[in-house]
């Protein structure tokens, strides 16, 4: 119904207020009773086998929704009734920040992808506490970002304001240092400022009664020398694990009108060298930390193929777009086949 109906109604319009309105409605009709159970009843696949052990979590099904598409903690209740097993929101700062000027954000059908040029465009990490302290359940991932305004000498004290006030409400933390949308972001992915970035964190967090994990994001436009320096950083700083991978500024075998529109492509054309990454990282780390793999997810083979590849979770963001949440369910269901 999603595909043959919704969709292509929905891609009449901007996707940016696309995006709004639907958060809006479904806001709106989850206040009607019985609409959240109906719903967790159509997507939702509870089966033990689909559970997975991580950082000391228990996630109640590998498929996760990626950072950027609930970015200030207003809809995660809702979309988690779709069937995914946790939820990451963000990436937030310090400060609100109105982002990138519009038109920043821009289909592209023909590749199955998306561009956006966003620019960490979020309320700030108050008032998305204010509506995390409402979490009823939901296994929530934080992903924490600096501000525009930032310098980079200066990052680091962005991030921990983002990971002190986080601590108490959610489950996991992200720092993103891969964002194409932020000037000189993807330059803290050098060696010597992200091993900084990692050791300050991970001092905070040892400072703490139950320390949360900590995870990084990272680029798939790192060529193999920054893999290994990655791998290197995260088990000397002995961090819990990477998210690979961000969007990606490759634009190779593009086809859509507007592929030549600056920012992060996501979707089908970024897949493969997600993959690509994600077995990089364990083959060479000899499965030494774990990895969510994220990056043109659109199938239950896709999703199958980022786990074989030495992924432990995934996240979806432009294949929930493209596919819609029966997607969720699907995969689901591909995981157990392989299990039995």
């Amino acid at each position: 119904m999603y595909k043959f109906l919704i969709k292509p109604i929905l891609f009449l319009f901007d996707p940016e207020w696309v995006h709004h309105t639907v958060f809006y409605l479904l806001k709106v009709i989850h206040r009607i009773p019985g609409v959240g159970s109906m719903i967790r009843g159509l997507y939702h696949l509870k089966d033990q086998r689909l559970e997975r052990k991580l950082f000391g979590l228990t996630f109640p099904n590998p498929v996760g929704l990626a950072a950027g598409f609930d970015k200030d903690a207003k809809l995660y209740q809702e979309l988690s009734n779709f069937g995914f097993g946790f939820i990451e929101i963000g990436t937030l700062t310090p400060k609100p920040q109105p982002g990138n000027p519009k038109k920043r954000l821009f289909r592209l059908p023909e590749d199955n992808g998306l561009i956006n040029r966003m620019g960490f465009n979020n309320q700030g990490v108050v008032e998305a506490i204010e509506r995390l302290k409402k979490n009823n359940g939901v296994l929530i991932g934080g992903n924490i970002g600096k501000n525009k305004i930032t310098p980079n000498d200066e990052a680091v004290s962005d991030y921990v304001q983002c990971f002190e006030a986080l601590f108490p409400h959610v489950d996991y933390f992200v720092v993103n240092v891969s964002s194409p949308n932020t000037p000189n972001l993807r330059a803290l992915q050098d060696k010597e400022p992200l091993q900084h970035l990692l050791q300050t964190l991970k001092n905070l967090n040892l400072k703490r009664t139950s320390p949360k994990p900590i995870l990084l994001k990272i680029a798939p436009d790192l060529i193999d020398d920054q893999l290994l320096d990655i791998i290197d950083i995260v088990t000397t700083v002995k961090i819990d694990g990477v998210i690979a991978s961000n969007t990606t500024l490759s634009r190779e075998g593009l086809i859509s009108s507007n592929r030549s529109e600056m920012g992060g492509l996501s979707g089908k054309p970024v897949a493969e060298r997600s993959t690509e990454v994600i077995r990089f990282l364990y083959e060479k780390s000899n499965n030494a930390f774990p990895i969510i793999g994220v990056g043109g997810i659109h199938s239950s083979e896709d999703a199958i193929n980022k786990l074989n590849a030495g992924a432990s979770l995934i996240q979806l963001y432009t294949g929930f777009v493209y596919e819609g949440p029966g997607v969720i369910k699907k995969i689901n269901k591909a995981i157990l086949e392989q299990v039995i």
